[in-house]
């Protein structure tokens, strides 16, 4: 199994248009991660 960048899948190679996809999905679910650590932060200084 090779997982990596977020992703785990069956087969051992994968095309360049697969690994563009999965770096991409990789980076979205990254961003809204951010975007929510960002909003807890904001919350959290606001109950100061």
């Amino acid at each position: 199994m090779n997982c990596g960048y977020g992703y785990c899948q069956g087969r051992s190679f994968l095309t360049k248009e697969e690994k563009i996809e999965l770096l991409q999905e990789y980076k979205e679910r990254l961003e809204k991660e951010s975007q929510g650590v960002a909003e807890r932060i904001k919350d959290l200084e606001k109950e100061k």
